[in-house]
This record gives structure tokens, sequence and C-alpha cells, in this order.
């Protein structure tokens, strides 16, 4: 039953969003900035919306946000866009966590966030799944539409300073094998 509901939000959120924005491709093009945004972290004790124009300093971040601008500043970064209740979407981030050893923090950050969700059911999710990669989530789905994330799973793979180096969307890259080459590609540009 969770299953089946889960599908029907992801298949409601795909129809939503292909009806708010026509049918622009998913994403941020390869060769495009990354959209900057700072989300709550579902670990954390922050409650809120995300903030579209977030501050590029440390001094003035809360370190209870996930801040993309200051995650690109310091090394690549494969950032990953899930649905809540989606067990393949779920999955992406799964990969990710399992990725994250293999490559220091310093040589590239991996992320997620849940898009159109509450603070607590992402934050039971990250307990679930022992997820220590950073995990925000997109209480009214700004960063979603941001975005146009239309479907999941879906990932935007990013070089040192924020340009774009790949888009990667389906369930081909569900597997740490599938998308450890692409993350060793994005390290080698």
């Amino acid at each position: 039953m969770i299953g089946a509901f889960g599908l029907a939000l992801l298949v409601a959120f795909s129809v939503w969003l292909i009806a708010s924005h026509g049918s622009r491709r998913p994403g941020v093009p390869a060769g495009q900035p990354l959209r900057l945004f700072a989300a709550p972290l579902a670990a954390s004790n922050l409650n809120g919306d995300a903030n579209l124009n977030p501050p590029c300093t440390a001094a003035r971040h809360d370190p209870r946000a996930l801040n993309v601008c200051l995650l690109v500043r310091r090394a690549p970064l494969v950032l990953a866009f899930f649905v809540t209740g989606s067990r393949d979407c779920e999955r992406q981030v799964d990969t990710l966590q399992a990725l994250s050893p293999a490559f220091p923090s310093r040589a590239v950050q991996f992320a997620a966030v849940a898009v159109d969700a509450a603070h607590a059911p992402t934050a039971a999710l990250v307990r679930g799944h022992l997820w220590t990669i950073p995990v925000a989530y997109d209480r009214d789905g700004a960063v979603g539409a941001l975005y146009d994330v239309a479907v999941c799973p879906m990932l935007e793979l990013a070089r040192r300073g924020g340009t774009v180096a790949e888009l990667l969307v389906g369930n081909r890259w569900l597997t740490a094998s599938a998308l450890q080459a692409r993350v060793r590609a994005l390290l080698a540009r």
C-alpha cells in the first residue's frame, strides 16, 4: 500500500510539473551553472523553505542547511533529487551513500534533496537508511521547480565552481558500479 501511494505521489508530482512547466527537459543542461539554493538538512532542527538566493560565504551560512554554492566552491558535486515514497528514487540516495567513502570529501561532494517533502518523513528516511551524506528537504517544492525535476532518479554532476558537467536521469544510475565511472570522469575533467 505504501509503495502504491509512493507511485501515485510520483505520478501526480510528474503530471503537476509537466502541466505547470510545459514539456521542458528536466534539470540543468551540461555547460550551464548549477542553480544555487540552500535548503534545511533533514537531520537538523532547521524548519522552513529553501532559500533560492543563498549567501555564498561561510560566515553567513547556517550549518543546518545544505548550501550548494558553498559545496561547489570546495569540490565537484554529485547532487541527487528524489521523491520520498519512491523506492528507485530512494535507492539513488543509497547509491550515493555507498559511493561516498570511495571519494574523499575534498575530491567530490555528494548530497541529495527530497523534493516536495516534509521535514519529519525525510528525517525518518535519513535515519532508516543510515545516510550520512547531506540530505535536505524541499518543503514547498521551490528547489524542485528551480531544477525542473519531473522524474527521478535525477542527478546533476557539477565541476568545482558549479558548472554542470552532466545530467543523469533514470534507473541506469542506481548501481554504484554504473555511477562510479561517471564520478571518476567528473574528477578527470
